[in-house]
């Protein structure tokens, strides 16, 4: 779902004003330790699998539910790669709604599903070796798609 109730209701009273919103992102790899990206429909840009969190969901339930629309793939997450925000997570759509993601970034594995895009929300899903990533939305530092023992996790 592109934009939820919620968020529709709130971008009628504040029009397109900046929002601070939670956020959650997920790094999943395949078997090759490739990394899951999603080119959604009307960008110019990849992402991760990533979307808002919605009122009384915790941050894990909403990366469950945001790789499930997105990606077909239900995941688990494993744990918290980092949190990340600022000003370098602003972004403006093409509408004119202007945000400022603050988002929780987990690492997922792969429970069960088909790679297939639920919500119509990704025009393209596709897996990239960590050092080939995409050119992305938001400014993922580049230790977010380092695997696990690189991190020293």
């Amino acid at each position: 779902m592109p934009i939820s109730d919620y968020y529709r209701k709130l971008r009628e009273k504040v029009g397109t004003d900046l929002l601070l919103l939670p956020s959650v992102a997920a790094v999943i790899r395949n078997e090759k330790s490739e990394i899951l990206f999603q080119y959604p429909r009307n960008s110019e840009y990849w992402s991760l699998p990533a979307g808002a969190i919605e009122p009384g969901e915790s941050p894990a339930e909403a990366v469950v539910r945001e790789v499930w629309e997105e990606t077909g793939l239900e995941v688990e997450p494993t744990h918290v790669i980092g949190v990340l925000g600022g000003r370098d997570f602003r972004h403006t759509y093409a509408n004119g709604d202007q945000v400022e993601y603050q988002v929780t970034v987990y690492e997922c594995k792969i429970v069960r599903g088909t790679l297939e895009a639920v919500d119509g929300e990704s025009e393209r899903l596709q897996y990239f070796q960590e050092d080939n990533d995409p050119k992305l939305a938001l400014p993922y530092p580049k230790w977010v798609f380092k695997s696990t023992l690189e991190r020293g996790c």
